[in-house]
């Protein structure tokens, strides 16, 4: 008996889940999604990019007076 193309992508979804665990599956899947749009179109339209210290003192949430630490919201040490 033939499998239907959903019984084999269900079959191939429930092997990856076993195999790698349901957050390492999803990983693994957005890994190869085709995604949208045109990055090297659409880049330009994004400005030059800015490090990370003048993304943070650009935040809504930076108070100048605060270390980098302090107002970090994922408290990563420096």
């Amino acid at each position: 008996m033939m499998k239907t193309q959903n019984e084999i992508i269900k079959q191939g979804y429930d092997a990856l889940i076993n195999s790698l665990g349901v957050a390492d599956t999803i990983g693994f899947i957005q890994y190869f999604s085709p995604g949208e749009g045109d990055y090297t179109k659409e880049r330009h339209r994004w400005g030059k990019p800015r490090s990370f210290n003048a993304s943070l003192y650009k935040s809504p949430n930076f108070n100048y007076g605060d270390s980098p630490v302090a107002c970090c919201p994922l408290r990563v040490p420096f």
